[in-house]
């Protein structure tokens, strides 16, 4: 009697109250796309749109897809039929599904109270008349470095009046209830290191196909978070999959432009420097399960006490696109008549100017400022004179270096004296008669927060 009950109440919603239900939100869904529609810069491409089970089918009958797991199916001694269903459970993995409802209502409201929560967000330097000139029929990536996990809500926020953006998520998002939450906002997911052939395929099928039908890509070719604040050589197995079905001569142009993020402070500096320390990994994982807790726990109490701060500035600067179509003609390459290995030294040289230009357009925040001073000379002590006039000559040679250094109300006192306060709150400077010097036991910190500008000084050592 239970089941026959609860199976005529599921017939009863089924057919009186989800019908309205899905009329409801679907109309609420059209009203934010007419709306997004004279409001992006950079529109929503209908394949970001399509329906999932639409995009997932496509992907299974790619010609690409299919001759590999016929491929795998000959090589394992499989029947096609249970290499395919392995294809569409990497599929189900990879694949999104896009609600732009939940993207521009949802997910941008939680993005900017969580972002302006947590830091005093800046917007820097921004190419805006390279970025106005922009094709409105190319696809567009942003290619940024990767200093926190908060880069996905931060960037994801500042660029919510240009476009939605598609990010790549590694497997740390695959968790109920984040998974649903990342596949709404658009996001698909990649394993790390995956030698699986018939994923690999999978997976470049997905990309390659997102990326001809103009989806707006996020990616981070560090591949990960640096662990030491320097920047790290990239990763191209992402580009790769985007190259190597590139038409030069197609009406679709692929741009990358160059996204520089910088904080006054990223949140898992500590267990990232764990990561690159010399002690086993158990005792690291323990480390930083311990720190983890140790340090909610204490921006707690502050909070109780009504002594919590943010944890100072947060910037991110846009720099000048890269149109491949024009980077491929002034090297006369097709890259889709190459064989891998004669395409793969044209991407590792894209990888690398991609890298050298996102490298050129990450702020100079206040703390990386200070903390190179301290890094530069750890065993002296100076007055906050002396700081100031190593800072301004710093600050000159940044400059002259063409870096764009972020200054808080446009005033360098300030800027130099934030970057000072929040290094001593944090015990890794400390004042002894007026003298500052850097506590010995945290050079490596402050080493971490110095690598992040490191790449924009003449003599970076």
């Amino acid at each position: 009697m239970l089941t026959a009950g609860a199976l005529a109440l599921w017939a009863a919603l089924d057919h009186l109250l989800l019908p309205p239900l899905r009329f409801f939100l679907r109309r609420r869904v059209e009203r934010v796309l007419a709306e997004l529609d004279t409001r992006l810069r950079i529109r929503i491409q209908p394949f970001k749109l399509t329906r999932r089970r639409a995009l997932i089918d496509r992907l299974l009958f790619d010609r690409q897809v299919v001759a590999a797991a016929e491929e795998e199916a000959l090589r394992r001694g499989l029947r096609r039929a249970q290499v395919l269903a392995e294809a569409e459970r990497y599929a189900r993995e990879i694949v999104p599904a896009f609600n732009a409802y939940i993207y521009f209502r949802l997910g941008y409201w939680l993005a900017r109270r969580l972002a302006r929560f947590l830091y005093r967000v800046r917007l820097g330097w921004t190419d805006e008349a390279a970025l106005a000139a922009l094709d409105p029929s190319a696809t567009v990536v942003f290619v940024m470095n990767h200093r926190s996990n908060v880069d996905y809500i931060l960037v994801a926020y500042l660029a919510a009046e240009r476009t939605a953006l598609s990010y790549a998520v590694g497997e740390w998002a695959r968790i109920w209830p984040l998974d649903n939450l990342f596949r709404s906002m658009g996001a698909y997911f990649v394993r790390r290191n995956s030698q699986n052939p018939l994923y690999r395929k999978v997976l470049e099928r997905y990309v390659a196909t997102a990326t001809a039908e103009g989806v707006t890509q996020a990616v981070f070719p560090e591949g990960g978070l640096s662990r030491d604040g320097r920047l790290r050589p990239p990763k191209l197995g992402l580009f790769d999959y985007m190259l190597r079905a590139f038409d030069p001569a197609g009406e679709r142009d692929l741009v990358f432009v160059p996204v520089g993020i910088n904080y006054d402070r990223t949140l898992e500096d500590r267990t990232l420097l764990l990561e690159v320390a010399p002690e086993a990994k158990a005792k690291r994982a323990q480390s930083a399960i311990g720190g983890t807790a140790a340090f909610i726990g204490r921006n707690l109490a502050l909070m109780l006490r009504q002594e919590w701060h943010r944890f100072g500035y947060a910037c991110v600067n846009f720099g000048t696109p890269l149109s491949l179509r024009a980077w491929l003609d002034e090297r006369g390459l097709d890259l889709r008549r190459l064989e891998k290995s004669e395409r793969a030294p044209h991407v590792e040289a894209l990888g690398e100017e991609l890298m050298a230009r996102v490298g050129r357009v990450v702020p100079v925040v206040p703390v990386a400022l200070v903390a190179t001073l301290f890094v530069t000379t750890p065993a002296e002590a100076l007055s906050l004179l002396e700081l100031k006039a190593r800072a301004f000559a710093l600050w000159r040679e940044l400059e002259q270096a063409g870096a764009h250094v972020y200054v808080p109300r446009r005033d360098q006192d300030y800027s130099i004296e934030v970057g000072l306060r929040m290094l001593t709150q944090r015990r890794l400077v400390e004042e002894i008669d007026g003298l500052y010097r850097p506590r010995s036991e945290e050079l490596h910190l402050l080493a971490y927060y110095a690598g992040s500008i490191a790449h924009l000084r003449a003599d970076p050592a």
